[in-house]
């Protein structure tokens, strides 16, 4: 059985489902379509929903362009559990609704280690 799995998925803005075959102890977001490069992370402990979400953000000072990095632990729209239909055991993981990982149209990498 594999110990990581790392794929891709489209954004939809709304909650995705992703099912790697196990319950995961951590799961890493990158959004690479956004200039920006968002990330959240999350590992198991976590409430469902949450995550520790990085973004670059351009900054122009004096005419210099130069890029500041800021975290924030989110905790709602981050990434929960994913038990599987019919709810049962824990499958994968869920990418949430937020509004700088989850982009409609916009690619979603996952990186997702074994418990």
């Amino acid at each position: 059985m594999q110990e990581v799995v790392v794929g891709e998925v489209t954004g939809t803005g709304n909650a995705i489902d992703v099912s790697v075959g196990f319950l995961p102890a951590y799961v890493r977001l990158a959004n690479p379509t956004n200039a920006n490069v968002p990330t959240i992370e999350w590992w198991y402990g976590m409430p469902d929903g949450s995550g520790i979400k990085v973004i670059k953000k351009a900054v122009n000072e004096g005419g210099t362009a130069s890029y500041s990095v800021g975290n924030t632990y989110v905790t709602t729209g981050g990434i929960s559990t994913y038990r599987g239909t019919p709810a049962g055991n824990p499958v994968g993981f869920t990418i949430g609704t937020d509004a700088d990982i989850n982009v409609s149209g916009e690619k979603i990498r996952y990186f997702v280690a074994r418990q």
